[in-house]
């Protein structure tokens, strides 16, 4: 017999999310199960460092603040909570929570997920955690679990581990469970595909969107909404965008599955419901990526305000006061950033950034001395010196890597309600399996050399007809790629990646010929000397690129103005480049 769907939401998206998202969707509507999204690859570090202060901690504290009405509100209704909080220690916010539900007199069962953490492992790191799936989380439900909560899985388990308990999936229903991710994933980031952080985001009233809903169905298919009057909006434009968040090529990886999401379709089914179909599911590789903090060393930073006339040589002359102390210093990195206008009429407009940060092994390099040398200059350096922070002292930095290790390796247990333990076996492909078909090819883009970025792309890129495509040439005008297409970026340790996709397909055609990886790195200059990789994803009408390396040791070391790349699409969005008039949306007309 068929089971009715999965209704499954999300109420986190990040260790310090909206803290009455979770009442907000207890209350909302109907709901099975809630899941939350605490970590993140510099929240291991920051728990890893809680951690070290009291070894009792390591967990997300504002999961158990949520949970003094959430547990009640939970229990009345019937919904099983499933999160990540447990962060580096599990066990430890499952006593919690038993703690706080006997404190307020609600009877819940709490089961939690551990076997992630092989700090003791790997030399010299702070935290590290192989991504578990969500087999464990199944176990837990299986056994009765109202809440459980685990270490270190991958974000889309925190949805496939309860569809594959709700419809009783086998380990090798791969398609199943690659449709369950795919959902999983769109959920993770909470807002981020109800409107939140959202190219087109003018179109919609997001000033606060709601958290995320899927309805799950047996076969894997989904239909992503919200609940009815809550704000921000799901269209097939939010589900694109996230599904772009942080992916590296058109297998997404997972211990349970690897989700083609070359094969994943979406269809508008009517006001804030978007169907996702068609994904298909492959064994899962034979290794668990660890995400491995370290401490990296020290860091400080200063900001100079720089005023009116002669902003650059204002910026040579502090950068050659500061030459000596700077000497011997592991990492220096000096950003100036034109923030000033020309005849401005406020101070602020009038003025421009220079953004010295340093790192190294020592603290003392990069404490005191060094920033009490930069304030010394206040009078006898540029006119109108001021910093935009008083001096402060070297902070420690973190350094992620990732490893890769054999599933059979790592302990993934399943710690019951009652106690028991339970080895969750890593998954394993069935004895013969035929590779589904490869999508249809498409046709490759022309070859472009990058030739400069002062203006956007070149002169004449983007306006021609495909070579071979039979169609004629197009009228083109200059204008941001932003006019006909949306972005959305993000980090993976120390990489980038940037999806971009549009809306029809004529506008598709044109994409997919024209932003090309030199294309990309002309666009973004910042991206050239990095190897790019491009994912073509025909489905959804979109391109996702890998800038290998850009962020160095990730964001927790914090070299780049923007350390997680989060901002990366939208300034590929505002590059210019030559456009077909016909793709341009039609101007508004004026009375």
């Amino acid at each position: 017999m068929t089971r009715r769907p999965l209704v499954i939401g999300n109420a986190s998206g990040f260790y310090g999310d909206r803290s009455d998202a979770l009442r907000e969707m207890l209350t909302g509507g109907p709901l099975d199960v809630l899941t939350g999204d605490y970590l993140a690859e510099l929240t291991m570090l920051i728990l890893g460092r809680d951690r070290l202060k009291n070894p009792d901690l390591g967990y997300a504290k504002t999961f158990l603040r949520q949970l003094e009405e959430g547990l009640g509100l939970a229990h009345e209704r019937g919904v099983r909570i499933v999160a990540n909080a447990g962060g580096l220690n599990p066990a430890g916010l499952a006593d919690a929570v038993r703690t706080l539900a006997a404190k307020v007199g609600v009877p819940v069962r709490v089961a939690h997920v551990e076997g992630d953490d092989l700090t003791a492992r790997v030399d010299g790191a702070l935290t590290a955690n192989a991504y578990l799936g969500g087999a464990g989380i199944t176990a837990c439900l299986r056994a009765g679990a109202d809440v459980v909560v685990t270490g270190r899985v991958t974000d889309a388990a925190l949805v496939s581990g309860p569809a594959a308990w709700w419809f009783d999936w086998a380990p090798d229903d791969h398609d199943r469970l690659a449709g369950a991710v795919t959902a999983g994933h769109v959920l993770e980031c909470g807002t981020q595909a109800t409107g939140g952080n959202y190219s087109f985001f003018a179109r919609h009233d997001i000033r606060r969107p709601g958290f995320p809903l899927a309805e799950i169905s047996e076969d894997g298919s989904a239909v992503i909404t919200k609940h009815p009057g809550t704000g921000g909006a799901v269209t097939t434009g939010t589900v694109t965008a996230q599904l772009l968040y942080e992916t590296q090529g058109v297998r997404y990886l997972g211990p349970d599955v690897t989700t083609r999401l070359d094969t994943v379709r979406l269809t508008d089914e009517g006001a804030d419901r978007v169907r996702v179909t068609g994904v298909r599911g492959e064994a899962p590789p034979a290794s668990l990526k660890v995400g491995v903090t370290r401490i990296g060393g020290w860091r400080n930073e200063i900001v100079f305000v720089l005023t009116g006339l002669d902003i650059e040589a204002k910026a040579r002359l502090v950068r050659t006061q500061l030459t000596e102390v700077l000497e011997g210093v592991a990492d220096t990195t000096w950003t100036l950033a034109r923030t000033d206008h020309e005849d401005a009429d406020t101070q602020e407009t009038a003025s421009a950034l220079l953004r010295l940060v340093v790192r190294d092994p020592s603290p003392d390099r990069v404490g005191r001395t060094l920033t009490s040398t930069a304030i010394e200059l206040a009078l006898g350096s540029y006119p109108g010196f001021h910093v935009t922070a008083p001096p402060g002292p070297a902070q420690p930095y973190g350094v992620f890597t990732s490893i890769l290790i054999p599933s059979d390796e790592v302990p993934h247990t399943a710690v019951l309600p009652d106690g028991t333990r339970v080895r969750v076996p890593p998954a394993e492909p069935p004895a013969s399996q035929a590779p589904p078909a490869e999508p249809a090819a498409l046709p490759a883009p022309p070859a472009f050399e990058a030739r400069g970025s002062g203006g956007g792309a070149p002169e004449g890129v983007g306006g021609a007809a495909p070579a071979g495509s039979g169609a004629e040439p197009r009228e083109t005008v200059r204008a941001p790629l932003g006019a006909v297409a949306g972005a959305r970026s993000g980090d993976k340790g120390g990489d980038a990646n940037v999806g971009v996709w549009v809306e029809t397909d004529p506008a598709w055609q044109w994409l997919l010929h024209t932003l090309t990886v030199d294309a990309f790195q002309a666009l973004l200059p910042e991206t050239a000397r990095y190897t790019v990789d491009r994912h073509v994803l025909p489905h959804l009408r979109a391109l996702n690129f890998t800038v290998t390396g850009i962020l160095g040791d990730g964001v927790a070391s914090g070299h780049r103005f923007d350390p997680q790349a989060k901002a990366l699409g939208e300034w590929l969005r505002a590059r210019h480049l030559d456009i077909p008039v016909a793709l341009l949306p039609a101007p508004e007309a004026t009375s």
